[in-house]
């Protein structure tokens, strides 16, 4: 099958960096099990200004290659890459991001999973002119088995894949998100992902 995962709190713990990134830079203090919201202005209560400096921090290269990685990530990736899965890692990060998501991926042994840098969420408020790697119009035209995905605000986009099967990686921001159609489906760990995919029993 081919494969689309997510990077953000699907291969790495992003939302735990924020939320302690938040507190010390902004004084913002949201514990990352009480973040409701996807959208960072409204879990953080930030206007523009802090919105864009919070973003800025976490798109460092050292932020960036200093994210934890999701319990079991890479292994499960792996395994399903050696099965003869193909994968593709699509990531919102915009393409200024891109050699430093690279050389975490690498590090943590994923260098046989493509990556592209999509603009999924419209976020052209933080870099000045920013650029991705993959348009939504040549994304459209690829092709998805499977898709790993936490963010809701990305649910929309696999209305342009028919037959694809969602698998939602439970986080604290979509737990209470209904799931758009009967090829959604939770999951809590990579474990369980991998155990769907291989088996399978999606």
């Amino acid at each position: 099958m081919k494969i689309y995962v997510d990077f953000d709190d699907c291969l790495c713990e992003t939302a735990r960096y924020l939320s302690v990134l938040a507190k010390n830079l902004l004084s913002k203090d949201v514990p990352y099990e009480k973040i409701r919201f996807f959208d960072l202005r409204k879990t953080f209560e930030l206007d523009e200004e802090e919105y864009r400096l919070l973003m800025t921090e976490a798109h460092t290269k050292e932020a960036l290659l200093s994210y934890e990685e999701t319990e079991g990530a890479s292994k499960a990736l792996n395994d399903l890459i050696d099965e003869g899965h193909e994968v593709s890692v699509v990531t919102g990060r915009p393409a200024e991001t891109y050699e430093a998501s690279r050389l975490w991926l690498d590090d943590h042994g994923l260098s046989r999973a493509a990556l592209f840098c999509l603009n999924k969420y419209k976020r052209d408020n933080f870099y000045k002119d920013q650029r991705y790697s993959l348009s939504l119009s040549d994304f459209y035209k690829m092709d998805f088995d499977l898709a790993i995905e936490d963010s809701p605000e990305a649910f929309k986009i696999f209305d342009n894949f028919p037959g694809i099967k969602v698998l939602v990686f439970d986080r604290p921001w979509n737990i209470d998100a209904p799931l758009p159609k009967d090829n959604f489906k939770r999951y809590k760990s990579w474990e369980e992902i991998k155990k769907a995919v291989s088996e399978p029993i999606l």
